[in-house]
């Protein structure tokens, strides 16, 4: 379809070529007047000198532009250092010949995995449309070449259809991948299809809309983006006509009984809720033979990806799915899923792309390979040892003879550069948007869409760029008169912070933009009118935006915990767009260097490998209420065939069938069953290790392999050092007795005058020892903690080991080990015997009221942690008794603040005082240890020792190796109890809700007034909007403050940008803010039953941007809403479309009060205007 048929006034007759070079190539940048840029952007824009230099003749053999005027004294400048030094360098590395090799190594990240390769790669491929990658030769016959295929199959019959036949549509010949995708879809199986992005997946699916077309079926294609179902509404219009292609939309409805059907993913969901279950022949979906699930990756979407399981779940048998995904690391699971539960499924993977990618690496001085010429591994004048080199050689270097700089030996007597050095010079090359353009223009890169994670940055970049002229006299005559046309048609829509930098060949695409605004930019770049888009990630999701180049500036962005690395999947995602099939010979990838990342971490994140598709199912109210009740009532909706639909409800048992066919249930019983033959493993081999390491083993192997009178001395040692050491367990034990011993009357002392302060310590499982500061509030059987001592002298956990032995320090003493409670630093209360306690202090927390008629501190603290909910974790144990803590509360913090560090505290400090009996056991047990070291002192002397030795060691490594299985035993054991069917909890939690409120019986099935309700409508909380929807307090307002109102419930992630000068944002009337406040006390009211039940669902309910909706429903233009507005663009009209879309729902629900539903219809035609109405024809 010509782009002129959406904006009349792109002229198709005006457009250079795609096939030709244009005269903008030899047209020179015009930099000489370039602005300062404003100091808050995060970019560095700065101008490179050029030279007439080889530095710069590698770069390009013959010139593409007169040379530039930059502003002199650039901090950028070479001097005749830098030139001759790099002069030498090329002499030496023999860079022009790799200059040469640069220009036609092409690296195929994707590897060589993929299932199918074409047979003809030497043949030139001819240009396609839109499903392809380029521009086709015999666009305007396409309709007619289907048309005649329709025709045939009316004549003689269906058989005709074959992949020759469908492949004829097109004037090129279709890659393999494609071929065997569309000779699956013959065969009557569904089909995935993984394959990279621009790799001409849409073919295929356009393929079997031929054929249903010509079969007399209706097909269904869904996409995720609204965006992108009105491209391919517009794109199939062109091929099949009008009147056969339809798009349903949340806000559209167009030839909605049309064969070719195209919607979102969700709408076609909500229809197979009104499906599933009923006979195939009472189905809406009865004569539907085809569904195309367009970037079916979506399934990963951590917000969004239960939609796509769904629709496969609920799916009829009879219907094909046509599953297009970019490439993933899982797509055999995904297809293995879909066959289980859907019907025989065929997976068609290709890791070939049409057009092959270059990858580049761009830093302040040049344009380099990334990877060497293997493409396995980064180039190595990348690595920061090559610039560690270089930034000696210019200090070490600066005033050196010439000649002796060449010598490769002198390279390396060089001192090595610290780490803040090595962050210098990575900041020294970080490139400014010039200087990587000006390579891309040098080496004919353009068009390039340039990735810049942050609206802000893509304005900025435009904005630096308005002097840069990249477009030829011609070129911007045919922008001016597209700008004007587009002003006359879309006054408010014109994005007049833009245009400057549109007339020079510079645009910006993002979220902030308005759909008209993105509309037009896409037309004029697709048109060759625009050279260089800087946009978000967004534009990477199935735009067809096809570039020479893709830039991707930084390998981090921000998110809403931080900044992370893009994984490979988004990297080659927005790598993608680069390469026009048919245009391009190879596409070029350009990351940049950045402050904080290097080649280095480019290539890491390139070689990563493929993130696989991961489950992200869970239940919605809309699941439950649709599942457990069905359609029990009327519906009449865009999406519907206005038709009554009648259905009795599933049971629980049934429901649970449907719930546990997801993917992550599917790939979970995979890893189960793995992990059970793994476990299975683990203990057959820890019972083999376990019979090797027995006395018996190692007595067995000492006799065999020692003499008899060595094995006999060696036996006799070591049967005296197993009775050593029983001894020295007990004088041990021993010391731990007089220990608990001593402190018993200190802590009884001390806790009756003031709270002490103490150190607790333990040793993790790793060795690592933990000492903790504290302040004592007491024994446990001391304190007025009823819930504390009911839980240790009830619970089994808190049992004390009992004294088996009658040793002196027992006979002597009655010294039983007791549980005491402090509060540590890190507000945290632990419960611990004297096991635990390495020393006590003087100083503490003097137990005296702080004021009159106040309460002791020991008094407060008792009552605090008798307050908590006793959630007590272990942190070690040993036979002593175990040390446990529980987090602390808020009105704890103020205490445990209080508690000074240990660096704080003196050994003076201390006051434990230990008595003659542990001194005496203390010396003992060090007697009785060196008498064991001297004994296998002993040992280690005998004759036989090292052969012995030898034994002692396997068995040691075995005890190690053991003792690692059962660690990961465990695990698994643990991994296994803690799978479950996915989704099948959240469903039953949801029905609990829904139960409680009224919505549904879950027992009769029942639906009550406010199921019906919930059951109807699309949004984040179905249950909410219908309990807001439903009361009785909207149907008085007027339709702009119904409007406010619906505003208010879908304005979640809508922000106010704080980089703005303007702050201004219109407030709500009063009874609108009134209306708020009402609902606010529903909301919590429902929050609360959700957090009785463990739903974690969110009930959005703003007020903050309630205003502006209510002044764009009442009629304020878009000039005077936007004046000095703290919004966005793009975020208003999103804003403004969300709520247009609740209205739209609202005269469709069953049980709503009549002059709400005239209310909302009212208020959404009002607001459905310019310029936040959407291109769809």
């Amino acid at each position: 379809m010509n782009a002129s048929s959406i904006h009349p006034f792109l002229s198709p007759s005006s457009s250079p070529s795609p096939f030709t070079a244009t005269t903008a190539s030899r047209n020179h940048l015009g930099l000489s007047s370039l602005p300062l840029f404003r100091p808050y952007l995060r970019l560095h824009f700065q101008y490179p000198q050029l030279l007439n230099s080889n530095r710069y003749s590698r770069f390009a053999a013959t010139p593409k532009f007169p040379s530039l005027v930059f502003p002199v004294g650039s901090s950028s400048q070479l001097s005749d250092d830098d030139i001759e030094l790099e002069s030498d360098d090329e002499e030496e590395e023999d860079d022009d010949v790799a200059a040469e090799e640069y220009d036609v190594v092409t690296v195929e990240i994707e590897g060589d995995s993929e299932q199918y390769e074409d047979e003809d790669d030497d043949e030139v491929t001819e240009a396609t449309d839109g499903v392809g990658g380029g521009l086709p030769r015999y666009e305007e016959f396409k309709w007619q070449r289907v048309e005649r295929i329709r025709n045939e199959v009316r004549e003689f019959g269906e058989d005709i259809i074959d992949v020759e036949e469908l492949a004829s549509v097109y004037d090129f010949r279709i890659d393999k991948f494609q071929r065997l995708s569309i000779q699956a879809f013959l065969k009557g199986s569904s089909v995935v299809v993984s394959a990279p992005t621009s790799s001409g997946k849409t073919l295929i699916a356009e393929a079997a809309a031929v054929a249903t077309f010509s079969r007399g079926k209706r097909l269904f294609y869904t996409t995720p983006l609204k965006a992108l179902s009105n491209q391919k509404f517009r794109d199939f219009r062109d091929t099949f006509g009008d009147t056969n292609v339809g798009l349903l939309t949340g806000d559209s409805a167009v030839n909605k009984d049309a064969q070719i059907l195209i919607m979102t993913t969700e709408i076609l969901r909500n229809m197979l809720y009104r499906s599933v279950g009923t006979d195939s022949s009472e189905s809406m979906l009865s004569d539907v033979d085809v569904i195309v699930l367009d970037e079916v990756h979506y399934l990963s979407d951590i917000s969004r990806g239960t939609v796509w399981e769904e629709i496969v779940i609920y799916c009829p048998k009879q219907v094909q799915l046509i599953c297009l995904s970019a490439t993933v690391a899982n797509p055999d699971e995904l297809a293995g899923w879909i066959g289980q539960i859907h019907g025989k499924t065929e997976l068609v993977t290709s890791s070939k792309r049409p057009v092959p990618l270059t990858w580049h690496f761009s830093t302040k001085t040049a344009l380099l390979p990334l990877l060497d010429q293997k493409g396995t591994s980064m180039n190595r004048k990348l690595s920061l040892n090559q610039l560690q080199l270089d930034s000696s050689r210019d200090n070490v270097y600066k005033d050196e003879n010439p000649r002796r700089r060449k010598s490769k030996k002198y390279q390396f007597d060089v001192p090595p550069l610290t780490k803040h050095d090595m962050n210098s010079i990575r900041r020294s090359q970080v490139p400014q948007v010039i200087d990587t353009l000006w390579h891309l223009k040098a080496r004919d890169m353009l068009p390039a869409v340039w990735f810049i994670f942050s609206r802000k940055g893509c304005d900025a970049a435009v904005q630096y760029l308005e002097d840069c002229n990249l477009l030829d006299d011609c070129e911007i005559t045919e922008v001016e008169l597209a700008l004007k046309k587009f002003r006359v048609k879309y006054p408010d829509a014109v994005r007049e912070s833009s245009a400057k930098g549109l007339l020079r060949g510079v645009a910006a695409h993002h979220a902030g933009c308005l759909p008209l605004w993105k509309s037009f930019i896409e037309e004029l770049f697709q048109k060759g009118l625009v050279k260089v888009v800087f946009a978000t990630e967004t534009l990477a999701a199935g735009i067809n935006m096809p570039a020479r180049t893709a830039v991707v500036s930084s390998l981090t962005k921000r998110i809403d915990s931080g900044r992370t690395f893009l994984s490979s999947n988004e990297l080659l995602q927005m790598a993608g767009r680069a390469g026009r099939r048919g245009i391009d010979e190879k596409g070029h990838v350009v990351l940049l260097q950045t402050p904080y990342e290097g080649a280095e971490e480019c290539c890491k994140v390139l070689f990563s490998g493929l993130e696989p598709l991961v489950s992200q199912f869970t239940a919605s109210y809309g699941m439950v209420l649709n599942l457990l009740a069905g359609a029990k009532f009327t519906r009449s909706s865009a999406e519907s065939d206005d038709s009554n639909t009648s259905q009795s409800g599933r049971t629980l048992e049934e429901a649970r069938k449907l719930v546990e066919q997801s993917f992550g249930n599917y790939v979970g019983s995979n890893v189960m069953l793995a992990a059970k033959e793994e476990l299975a493993r683990i203990q057959t081999e820890i019972q083999m290790l376990a019979s090797e390491i027995t006395d018996e083993a190692i007595d067995k192997k000492s006799r065999k392999l020692l003499s008899h009178t060595s094995y006999k001395e060696i036996a006799d040692l070591q049967e005296e050092l197993r009775v050593e050491k029983r001894i020295r367990s007990e004088l041990r034990k021993k010391v731990e007795w007089e220990r608990i011993y001593s402190f018993k009357p200190l802590l009884e002392e001390l806790g009756n005058e003031h709270l002490p302060f103490m150190c607790l310590q333990h040793t993790d499982a790793d060795g690592v020892l933990h000492q903790i500061p504290a302040v004592y509030l007491g024994k446990v059987d001391s304190l007025k903690t009823l819930k504390l001592k009911n839980m240790v002298h009830e619970s089994d956990s808190f049992a004390l080991t009992n004294r088996s032995d009658s040793s002196d320090a027992e006979s002597e003493h009655a010294a039983e080990p007791s549980y005491y409670v402090a509060l540590g630093s890190d507000n945290s209360w632990y419960l611990f015997t004297e096991k635990w306690i390495r020393t006590i202090y003087k100083t503490g927390f003097p137990n005296v009221a702080l004021a009159l008629d106040d309460a002791l501190p020991h008094e407060i603290m008792s009552s605090l942690l008798d307050k908590g909910d006793m959630q007590w974790q272990k942190v070690a144990d040993s036979e002593f008794g175990g040390l446990w803590y529980m987090e602390g509360s808020l009105e704890t913090w103020s205490w445990s603040l209080n508690v000074p560090v240990l660096s704080s505290l003196s050994d003076d400090d201390e006051v434990l005082k230990f008595s003659e009996a542990y001194k005496n056991a203390v010396q003992c047990y060090k007697d009785q240890r060196n008498k064991v070291s001297r004994l296998k002192k002993k040992i280690a002397r005998t004759e036989g020792f090292r052969e012995y030795k030898k034994i002692l060691d396997i068995a040691k490594f075995n005890e190690e190796k053991i003792r690692r299985l059962k660690a990961r035993s465990l695990r698994l054991s643990t991994r296994l109890e803690q799978i479950e069917p996915s989704g099948w909890k959240e469903f039953l939690q949801i029905s609990n809700v829904i139960h409680e409120v009224r919505a549904l019986d879950i027992n009769s099935h029942f639906i009550f007034p406010l199921g019906e309700t919930a059951a109807a409508i699309r949004g984040e909380n179905e249950l909410w909007l219908a309990m807001v929807l439903r009361n009785k307090v909207l149907v008085d307002l007027k339709p702009a403050q119904l409007a406010a109102v619906c505003g208010g419930l879908v304005s979640e992630g809508i922000k106010v940008r704080p980089w703005k000068n303007n702050s201004y944002i219109y407030e709500a009337s009063t009874t609108v803010m009134n209306v708020i406040a009402f609902l606010d006390e529903l909301k919590s009211s429902l929050l609360d039953l959700q957090e009785k039940h463990g739903v974690k669902i969110t009930c959005c309910l703003d007020s903050q941007f309630t205003g502006m909706v209510e002044a764009w429903a009442s009629g304020l233009t878009w000039r005077e809403i936007m004046m000095e507005c703290a919004m966005d663009e793009g975020d208003l009209a999103r804003l403004l479309r969300r709520t247009i879309d609740l209205l739209a729902q609202v005269p469709k629900l069953p049980d709503v009060d009549p002059r709400l539903k005239s209310n909302a219809v009212k208020a959404s035609s009002v607001m459905d205007r310019p310029p936040i109405s959407e291109l769809v024809g």
